[in-house]
């Protein structure tokens, strides 16, 4: 996690971050385009949405843009990758209100949805069970989460298999092979990947119902859940 900390704070990876999402996650976009659907199915026309992971800006701007009368609130705990956020935004940022820290500095809500969108694999399991609790508590009944995160097979050779094909999804994007590999080393040394049902536990386990996959990018799936 503190190599994590490290690379959004520095000043080099903040200023090309917004380039890095659309060529690192397969179908980023439309990933993004799905979110917003599904949270728009149940938040109503002035809805408050709650966005965990928030820097960079690019699911704010793309909630922002699809739905011009919710609003938001952003955490992220990197102070560099909130100011890109706002930058993102341009003028979408007054509707956007963006807080330095994590999921216990969050708005109490309550939130009509939320998303956390390539955050999870970041932290540990017991930390992915208290983000959801949190995330759980700050909304309304019935209020729609939309997760999404590398999250793979974990048989002995399903996992490889997963993570070889994103990386050879990487060099088809066109970053060069010696970076490809060394991000999918990355993938594999320093983030704790869950299986898909192991992720789909911890939703049910934080309160959630009826966790149901939308998503799925070679090593990278999404969900949406209700409170």
């Amino acid at each position: 996690m503190t190599d994590v900390q490290a690379m959004f704070s520095d000043p080099q990876a903040v200023a090309r971050y917004t380039e890095g999402p659309p060529r690192f996650v397969p179908g980023y976009n439309a990933m993004l385009s799905m979110a917003a659907i599904l949270l728009a199915e149940r938040v109503p026309e002035a809805g408050k949405v709650l966005v965990l992971g928030a820097g960079g800006g690019l699911e704010l701007k793309a909630f922002a843009q699809a739905h011009p009368t919710w609003s938001f609130d952003g955490v992220d705990p990197s102070a560099a990758m909130l100011a890109l956020a706002g930058q993102t935004l341009g003028p979408l940022a007054p509707r956007a209100r963006l807080h330095h820290g994590y999921v216990d500095d969050a708005p109490r809500g309550p939130f009509d949805g939320a998303s956390c969108l390539l955050t999870l694999h970041f932290v540990d399991v017991a930390e992915r069970r208290r983000i959801a609790s949190e995330i759980r508590r700050r909304l309304k009944p019935r209020a729609p989460f939309v997760v999404a995160h590398l999250s793979a097979p974990n048989g002995e050779d399903e996992r490889p298999l997963w993570l070889s094909r994103y990386s050879a999804f990487l060099a088809a994007s066109g970053v060069e092979p010696d970076k490809a590999a060394a991000a999918r080393n990355a993938v594999t040394n320093h983030l704790e990947i869950l299986a898909p049902a192991q992720d789909e536990a911890i939703l049910r386990e934080a309160g959630f119902l009826d966790p149901t996959l939308f998503y799925t990018g070679f090593a990278f799936r999404g969900w949406v859940a209700y409170a």
